[in-house]
């Protein structure tokens, strides 16, 4: 019997879970609210004449891309990809690799602001027993995981590095996704070492491999904690948004 386990967090008014000023809105109309409007489309209707003199509900979404649980395609890391080609945007994201065999790391133990290496990569992957195939989903679950919708939810978990991004679509994966606000670490620890270093090489370090080898990530996952290490597949379709730098996506995990 196939079981799934939703691993989206829903888009919804007042929930910490982007940076202020970011964040989507919702505008919500019920059954009667929308009455007048129904009423319009049929010349001589009358509000009686509906069932239980009722219309119908409807809402209108203000929101960015990357609001909620989404898929980031290569564009929105760089204009280019594979060292100059045109970077995919999210219409142009081949859909076999968004429904693939999937990979959990668990980095909860890790600080927030932490960027993991290719070592601790290397090291989760011993721990688990598992060897890296082409294609598989690599989800991290950090210490973000457990705090959306808090108010120091962006600010949480650890981040991924260059180095261990590339390690990974060096292994020919080429989606991986984070609980996180992002796959890299978040700005506020990253902001830090910037202003402690002038090393520009620090920021955005994770998304800007996808320079060399394109890929995309899923941000905003959520319930990373119910799954196991592996023997699982992901299915992260997304919304199909002409010439996107994102798409919102039902992220799921399927077992059978």
């Amino acid at each position: 019997m196939t079981r799934i386990v939703d691993l989206s967090v829903p888009i919804a008014n007042g929930v910490a879970a982007d940076p202020p000023g970011n964040e989507p809105k919702i505008q919500y109309t019920d059954h009667q609210q929308s009455l007048n409007r129904i009423l319009a489309f049929f010349p001589g209707l009358t509000a009686d004449q509906l069932p239980d003199g009722q219309g119908w509900a409807v809402e209108r979404v203000d929101l960015s891309t990357h609001n909620g649980t989404h898929l980031d395609a290569p564009w929105h890391f760089h204009p280019t990809q594979d060292h100059g080609k045109p970077s995919m945007r999210i219409d142009e994201i081949p859909l076999d690799w968004c429904f693939q065999p999937g990979v959990k790391l668990d980095f909860r133990h890790l600080p927030d602001g932490h960027v993991v290496s290719v070592q601790e990569v290397e090291a989760e992957l011993a721990r688990i027993n598992h060897t890296l195939s082409p294609m598989e989903i690599v989800v991290v679950n950090t210490a973000a995981g457990m705090k959306f919708g808090q108010p120091d939810y962006v600010a949480s978990g650890c981040g991924m590095g260059y180095e261990a991004t590339m390690f990974l679509l060096d292994h020919g994966v080429r989606v991986t996704g984070t609980d996180g606000w992002s796959w890299d670490a978040p700005f506020l620890h990253t902001a830090k070492k910037f202003a402690a270093t002038g090393d520009a090489a620090l920021i955005w370090e994770g998304h800007k491999a996808g320079r060399h080898t394109g890929y995309c990530h899923i941000e905003k996952l959520h319930n990373l904690e119910a799954l196991p290490a592996t023997g699982f597949r992901i299915a992260c379709f997304p919304v199909k948004i002409e010439r996107a730098s994102a798409g919102w996506c039902r992220a799921v995990a399927i077992f059978d």
